[in-house]
């Protein structure tokens, strides 16, 4: 079982469309796909008309489990999506407490990955929608995964968002004593803008090792798509989208061993 977090430091970028578009895609390449939504906003639950006010069960359950010191099947979480082949564990608001909570118990770093340990044989893949901040989630989805994807929006602002989340990888890489492999994707790239363009060079010149090779352009369709609740890979799947998109799960599936952070923790 193969275990991709999608992140950034900052909101806006295309991480639900990322999680969605590639899980979208694996599931129909055959591949038994998971996708987990730990970002209390809970985009990419909304995104499948499930709603986060009144959901019973959700991620959260896992860490509330943990707190009350209780077992919780996390395959008593899992929702379907409509999508055969895709499932969801969706989010709930709560979540958002999970920081305070996090101080006074043992553990609560570990939980997704502990969770997914026993899921192991029931998907080929699992893809983490993480929240625009560093805490407990976010530090959760890094100590599950094997591949770390960073969505950057091809302008300023987000640049710095990048900085960030690269800042926080040193950090964990630290703490895992394991290289954690990233690859930096831009996304809604529009090349009539200045804006795009320029960001795009500053990011070749930042990182050219991370950088993946191609972009994400802007396009309508993953807004018609989200508007369906339908991934965009079966709403649209001739857009220049999804194209992108499919070069980019074809490189992240025949190279496993990306350039990891081996040589940046310092």
């Amino acid at each position: 079982m193969r275990i991709w977090t999608v992140a950034n430091q900052k909101g806006g970028v295309g991480k639900t469309t990322t999680s969605v578009s590639l899980g979208g895609l694996l599931s129909q390449w055959g591949l038994r796909t998971l996708l987990i939504d730990i970002d209390p906003h809970a985009s990419l639950t909304s995104y499948f008309r499930y709603d986060p006010d009144v959901l019973e069960e959700s991620v959260y359950s896992l860490f509330k489990g943990v707190a009350e010191k209780r077992d919780v099947d996390p395959a008593g979480l899992i929702y379907p999506t409509g999508t055969e082949g895709l499932d969801l564990m969706p989010a709930e608001m709560a979540l958002a407490t999970l920081d305070r909570q996090a101080g006074r118990l043992d553990g609560m770093g570990l939980v997704i990955k502990q969770a997914l340990q026993r899921l192991e044989g029931r998907y080929d893949h699992v893809i983490l929608d993480c929240p625009p901040i560093l805490g407990i989630l976010m530090i959760n989805a890094m100590a599950a995964c094997e591949q770390l994807i960073i969505p950057v929006q091809t302008e300023f602002l987000a640049l710095k968002g990048l900085e960030r989340m690269i800042h926080t990888l040193q950090m964990v890489t630290k703490s895992r004593h394991v290289p954690l492999p990233y690859l930096i994707v831009p996304t809604m790239f529009d090349r009539r803008t200045r804006a795009s363009v320029d960001s795009i060079r500053v990011m070749k010149e930042s990182y050219p090792e991370h950088l993946w090779h191609s972009l994400i352009p802007v396009d309508t369709q993953f807004r018609e798509a989200s508007k369906a609740g339908i991934p965009p890979s079966i709403f649209s799947p001739q857009s220049r989208g999804i194209q992108a998109y499919s070069k980019l799960l074809q490189e992240l599936m025949h190279e496993p061993e990306s350039v990891s952070l081996a040589g940046d923790a310092g």
